[in-house]
């Protein structure tokens, strides 16, 4: 094999590897490069010849391929045929899994029994359980639903973007008959309460959708209604087991009464729910299609307000944000005040800063979705790199949040967030020195400081590869630590509205009696 052979066999080796590692195909990697600089950007086969070692690149497709990556260019001629492998491989979820011993109380008739009774005695309703059932499963599986994607693509034959006449075309040739009505929003309870509720869409057996005239003012709704319920026509025959779309309420859905609220499960509330999920994946995998949403998103650099030019809401562009990205360490919160959350996904394991089911006691108020949620003052949008303590060890976040008020006018807060671990380590950093220095810095200027000028680089060349713009936009601002809950504060001057101190637990008495007994002996 000839030196100039080798060369181009390694430096091939180290780039398939490198662009496999941060989920790009090449067709990706040729847009990107395409980004940058239009003239000199290779072609999808000339990358492939790179890759293969048929071809060296020039010097001007090496500087584009070391921009992406963030390499210096001698990375790729070292005639290193080696490339790091990722540190570590993050489990999928976000809820942590105990074993379930002793394992005979966890047999199947035992559970069908409890779970009732387990969800009468706390006032959880059957729909609020299947929620959860939902979305532990959504997040094992890392929101990977093909049958779905599939299904949406066939449907929209993967066109980007789709109009509300688009829409309007597609209902009418799968014989969905629309019909508009009019209401205002009405006050309505829920839990503890007074909210705005509108009902903006519903679906009636076999064939026809009534949609609110306000959604005629409001194209980006109006198009995920439609969706949503050509999705219920498609994936279920259109039979009757579809929720109305309704703003206002818990989970997604506006205040109902009668059985609704009752504590319990009926037969149908898990496949209810599971049927709403369902219709509300497929609508946004019909609005926004894998692949021509991803060239979208690598275009915008993945800035939420994108979506406004194709008539998409913030949501959508969050949620599918989630999913098609080539990084799988995402996080999603669609909360309400004073602290409640309609929606939850947890692909990258982040704690919850608190729950669906009931307000918890002691938030932290340093979430940034938290801050704005609760009259932060500033704009209705920015991002926030997060320190949080988990256990011994201090994780890395960084998320991108906007205040914005749902149809019936209520306000609540969208927050999409990733990760930062997992990309430093791919970078070939240090990534607890990393998180160590700023959680050092948080720590000695009363939780929040200026990211130390080495983790700010480290930052944000990982972000220039993952090639989310907001990520960079969040290092002009501070950095703040965040608990899972208050009275867990790692702070040393507890922040505003966190308990200083609780009262003693047993387990406590139990530390403090053996520590005097063991400096007496």
């Amino acid at each position: 094999m000839t030196l100039h052979t080798r060369k181009s066999h390694f430096l091939g080796t180290k780039l398939r590897a490198l662009r496999k590692r941060n989920g790009l195909t090449l067709e990706e990697l040729s847009a990107r490069c395409i980004q940058l600089d239009s003239q000199a950007a290779p072609s999808v086969s000339y990358l492939s010849m790179i890759e293969s070692g048929k071809r060296v690149p020039s010097d001007e497709v090496l500087r584009l391929l070391s921009t992406i990556f963030q390499r210096e260019p001698r990375w790729f001629l070292d005639g290193n045929p080696e490339i790091e492998q990722p540190a570590f491989e993050q489990r999928a979820g976000g809820a942590a899994a105990v074993p379930l011993e002793p394992a005979f109380l966890f047999s199947k008739d035992l559970l069908q029994a409890a779970i009732p009774e387990l969800l009468a005695q706390t006032g959880t309703t059957g729909r609020q359980f299947a929620h959860l059932l939902i979305r532990s499963h959504q997040e094992m599986s890392r929101n990977d639903f093909p049958d779905l994607e599939r299904s949406a693509e066939s449907i929209g034959e993967r066109r980007f973007p789709l109009g509300a006449d688009d829409l309007m075309r597609l209902c009418r040739h799968h014989g969905l008959t629309v019909r508009w009505f009019e209401r205002e929003p009405v006050l309505a309870r829920d839990k503890d309460r007074e909210v705005r509720s509108m009902v903006r869409s519903f679906f009636e057996s076999p064939h026809t959708v009534y949609l609110n005239r306000k959604l005629q003012a409001d194209p980006a709704r109006l198009k995920f209604d439609l969706a949503s319920h050509l999705g219920h026509k498609v994936l279920h025959e259109g039979d009757g087991l579809k929720s109305a779309h309704a703003t206002g309420g818990e989970m997604g859905g506006s205040p109902e009464g009668g059985a609704e609220i009752a504590a319990g499960m009926s037969a149908q509330d898990v496949l209810h729910a599971w049927r709403d999920f369902e219709c509300s994946f497929f609508a946004g995998a019909l609005l926004a299609p894998k692949a021509p949403f991803r060239r979208f998103l690598a275009r915008e650099s993945y800035r939420v307000e994108a979506g406004e030019k194709i008539e998409l809401t913030p949501a959508v562009v969050m949620r599918r944000m989630t999913k098609v990205s080539p990084y799988p360490y995402w996080h999603f919160f669609d909360a309400y005040p004073p602290g409640y959350l309609r929606a939850v996904y947890r692909g990258n394991g982040i704690p919850l800063p608190w729950g669906n089911l009931a307000q918890v006691t002691d938030p932290c108020p340093n979430w940034a979705v938290f801050r704005m949620l609760n009259g932060h003052r500033g704009s209705d949008r920015g991002s926030q790199i997060s320190v949080l303590r988990d256990g011994e060890q201090f994780l890395l976040y960084c998320c991108h949040s906007r205040r914005t008020n749902d149809m019936a006018g209520n306000p609540h807060v969208l927050s999409v967030g990733i990760d930062l671990v997992p990309a430093l380590r791919s970078h070939s950093v240090d990534a607890e020195t990393i998180v160590a220095s700023i959680a050092d810095d948080c720590l000695h200027h009363h939780g929040e400081a200026r990211i130390p000028k080495p983790a700010s680089e480290a930052i944000k060349a990982a972000a220039k590869v993952l090639n989310i713009a907001w990520v960079e936009d969040a290092l002009s601002n501070p950095a703040r630590i965040i608990c899972p809950r208050s009275t867990r504060c790692p702070r040393t001057e507890h922040c505003d509205g966190a308990r200083a101190s609780r009262a003693l637990e047993i387990t406590d008495v139990r530390k403090e009696i053996i520590s005097q007994a063991k400096r007496a002996r």
